[in-house]
């Protein structure tokens, strides 16, 4: 059973009220980054791809600090903290409005037990201005067996 919003809340920070959703939070914008080398996966770990932060422009003086993206794909950071408690597992999912200017994200599972500042991938499919601290994704936690909590590397990822 996917928690209510004003729950999730609790697990999210910063957050203001708008935020707040009837099933979930919205998170926002931070940075873009684009990767500029290939990145690898084996058995036994991962490397990220060297990546860089794309720039801010000040495109008017209603639109300070925006991120103007052609079409591509991105990695965005999310502007919150997020604690994922015992019991639950988190999911994001695009905001709408999003997908109507033809943009799409994609994230994995949030296990029980994570805490950061996540990421998720950024498709672009026509070029686009979005304002850093921007609402772009809405995070929503379920209720969820598990055994043991995430300790995994990407753990605290984003907080300094």
């Amino acid at each position: 059973m996917y928690r209510s919003g004003a729950f999730v809340a609790e697990h999210v920070s910063p957050t203001t009220d708008a935020q707040v959703q009837p099933n979930g939070v919205d998170l926002t914008l931070d940075v873009v980054f684009e990767q500029l080398e290939p990145g690898r996966i084996t058995r036994d770990g991962k490397e990220i791809g060297d990546r860089v932060a794309r720039p801010l422009e000040e495109l008017t003086e209603k639109a300070p600090a925006t991120y103007y993206l052609p079409e591509g794909t991105y990695v965005a950071r999310y502007g919150e903290r997020i604690r994922v408690p015992d019991g639950h597992v988190g999911f994001v999912y695009p905001r709408s409005s999003l997908m109507r200017n033809s943009g799409m994200l994609n994230t994995a599972v949030w296990d029980a037990g994570y805490e950061g500042r996540g990421e998720g991938l950024l498709q672009i499919h026509h070029d686009i201005e979005i304002e850093r601290g921007a609402r772009i994704a809405q995070f929503v936690l379920a209720e969820a067996d598990h055994e043991g909590v995430y300790d995994g590397s990407y753990q605290g990822e984003n907080l300094d």
